[in-house]
């Protein structure tokens, strides 16, 4: 299946590419979220027409995750985690919480920006979180999890 790309996607194509793809994804993923649509006559026409839009609309967003990429780059966010004497973790600290406590500090991150690499942290100490803010634009972020001592009271 044959799309024009409405927005950048990483590892496929930049605004206004005509790229093949899987019909699944096509019809499933990139159609129905408006970052492509089929690659028709009459939808290249369309496309040509929108272009300075679709481009200027494009930048607008480029540089709002710019902004936001500048704020958070020098963030160091700490997070409380109930863990046992040996510093592991009850639980674990996952994106929804990493995007309550950047809530609580003031950024608004949605959960999908967060990239936890190795999936979500289980101990305590420091941590490198990518934060996904644009399909060019990613900023690490460090993330502090102390550990407050739960479960059994301490013997002694």
């Amino acid at each position: 299946m044959e799309v024009i790309l409405l927005e950048r996607i990483h590892n496929l194509g930049k605004l206004g590419d005509k790229v093949r793809v899987k019909p699944g994804y096509g019809r499933n993923y990139l159609v129905p979220r408006k970052k492509a649509v089929p690659a028709t006559a009459d939808n290249i026409a369309r496309f040509e027409a929108q272009r300075a839009e679709l481009e200027k609309a494009q930048a607008e967003g480029m540089a709002r995750a710019t902004l936001r990429a500048d704020a958070l780059r020098e963030l160091e966010l700490t997070i409380v985690a109930k863990a046992g004497s040996e510093g592991r973790l009850y639980g674990s600290v996952g994106a929804g919480e990493i995007c309550d406590a950047l809530a609580a500090a003031g950024h608004e991150v949605d959960r999908k920006e967060v990239r936890l690499g190795n999936g979500p942290l289980r101990s305590h100490g420091r941590h490198v979180v990518e934060m996904a803010l644009h399909a060019d634009i990613h900023v690490p972020v460090t993330i502090v999890i102390t550990g407050q001592e739960g479960g059994r009271a301490a013997e002694g």
